[in-house]
């Protein structure tokens, strides 16, 4: 049995441009849905940082979530989402880490 996975995001954007990054976000939901895993969502900035964002998802094994990575380069939604990210500069920087969940 395969153990699932989840992918922490945690962005540092630009805070003039959170309309971008709304817009890259609802794209990724939908793009990682598509391919294989579940989005659990962006969690953008509310109080405190202003410049801070996380997104959360989860695949059913780590080797899922490599296949999902492999057909994002060549997806042309998942490369436009991308292009979109770079041409508007929303994000500065982000950090990516791999959790292990553990659900009821």
């Amino acid at each position: 049995m395969s153990n699932p996975v989840t992918v922490h995001l945690r962005y540092e954007i630009d805070a003039d441009k959170i309309e971008e990054f709304r817009e890259y976000g609802q794209r990724w939901i939908r793009l990682v849905n598509r391919l294989g895993g579940t989005h659990h969502g962006y969690f953008l900035p509310s109080e405190g940082d202003s410049d801070e964002a996380f997104a959360l998802f989860t695949f059913p094994s780590l080797a899922d979530y490599e296949q999902y990575r492999l057909a994002a380069v060549d997806d042309p939604e998942c490369v436009d989402a991308y292009r979109f990210a770079v041409e508007t500069k929303c994000i500065r920087r982000y950090e990516r880490r791999f959790l292990s969940p553990l659900f009821a």
